[in-house]
């Protein structure tokens, strides 16, 4: 058998594999700790949901990542010990929280800083292909390298938290970002790689099955920080392993999740709120409300899902034209940047009047 056929063979096992987890973890995860992973907090800002659901997809996540680990290990003989670290590492600190146990957001916050900074500089995680000029020599200093890539990680990572809320709209916008990072890796015979990025998008689509249009399990923030934190890792990867293809093309590729974390931030410096505590002003909130009001609360909830990410594939698919010109690409990130912007403002006063 060929090695083509072992790796096909490999992925059809470990897609039905991740997919019994999802359902044993959704099933009896509801009993654990007297309840507490249920999300029974129907009045947080955040919040769009009314009857209780087990936030224990990151239990899952974790499971299924273990089994690929091992399985990658006897097919390649090689330890990932960048995706182990932090999947783990993350996973832990996004699962106390799921668990009720009450850790302060600033703290949080500093806890996920010191546990990212020591990945990527001891591991380490570089950059290598930047299209900008200065920054490219800046890139040589270490200490700098790792506060750069330090914060790409936590725009992703509370990128992919904050729009969790929703059905489907997170898990949804990681699989288009892992398949068009899969097809840019296969294109360029990165075939191994690519193995890690289908084994990461066959977990997410499992967790869809049970997550929408209705859902019976959340990611919980270890499920989000997780799989937020290895769609990051996948993403500086393959812009190391193509330095033809425009780092400017893998911003566009990430813009909604971080346009999402920056604006909120700059909104609540503006108007002298906390910028680390959620509120219900971002993007997909504000649409939510508007679908919510035509179609109803449960149908606008997915409704939102699809219709966000929907948006999202059509602003990125010019982008995979101007894949290799680092000026185009250049251009496009920041018309994403004013579109973005015009679609909130008038989102946020439509909602507001």
């Amino acid at each position: 058998m060929g090695t083509e056929s072992i790796e096909a063979s490999f992925l059809s096992i470990f897609a039905l594999i991740s997919f019994f987890i999802f359902l044993l973890v959704s099933k009896y995860s509801q009993k654990l700790r007297d309840g507490a992973l249920l999300d029974k907090d129907f009045h947080k800002p955040q919040a769009f949901h009314d009857v209780p659901v087990t936030r224990s997809g990151g239990i899952a996540v974790i499971i299924s990542l273990s089994i690929f680990f091992i399985i990658y290990y006897l097919l390649y003989s090689k330890i990932l010990y960048d995706y182990i670290f932090i999947s783990y590492s993350v996973f832990l600190l996004g699962f106390l929280d799921d668990l009720r146990i009450n850790i302060k957001p600033l703290k949080r916050l500093l806890t996920m800083i010191f546990i990212l900074f020591i990945a990527i500089y001891f591991l380490p995680i570089k950059i290598l292909n930047i299209d900008i000029p200065f920054l490219t020599s800046l890139m040589s200093n270490h200490i700098f390298s790792s506060i750069f890539v330090l914060l790409c990680f936590l725009f992703v990572i509370n990128g992919a938290n904050l729009i969790d809320g929703f059905n489907g709209l997170l898990a949804i916008n990681l699989i288009i970002i892992n398949i068009i990072l899969t097809y840019i890796n296969i294109d360029n015979q990165n075939l191994e790689f690519s193995i890690l990025l289908i084994s990461q998008i066959i977990i997410l689509l499992s967790f869809l099955l049970f997550n929408f249009p209705n859902a019976k399990i959340f990611l919980g923030d270890s499920g989000a920080y997780t799989m937020g934190a290895l769609t990051g890792l996948n993403t500086i990867i393959t812009n190391n392993l193509n330095p033809n293809i425009s780092s400017f093309f893998f911003c566009t590729l990430l813009f909604y999740l971080f346009f999402e974390v920056f604006f909120s931030f700059l909104r609540k410096l503006i108007q002298k709120k906390s910028p680390i505590y959620p509120d219900n002003k971002h993007l997909h909130m504000l649409s939510f409300y508007k679908f919510s009001s035509i179609y109803g609360k449960n149908k606008g909830n997915y409704f939102n899902s699809v219709i966000i990410n929907l948006f999202y594939l059509v602003l990125i698919i010019p982008g995979l034209y101007f894949l290799y010109d680092p000026q185009l690409s250049r251009y496009w990130f920041f018309i994403l940047l004013l579109i973005y912007l015009i679609i909130y403002s008038r989102l946020y006063r439509l909602i507001e009047n």
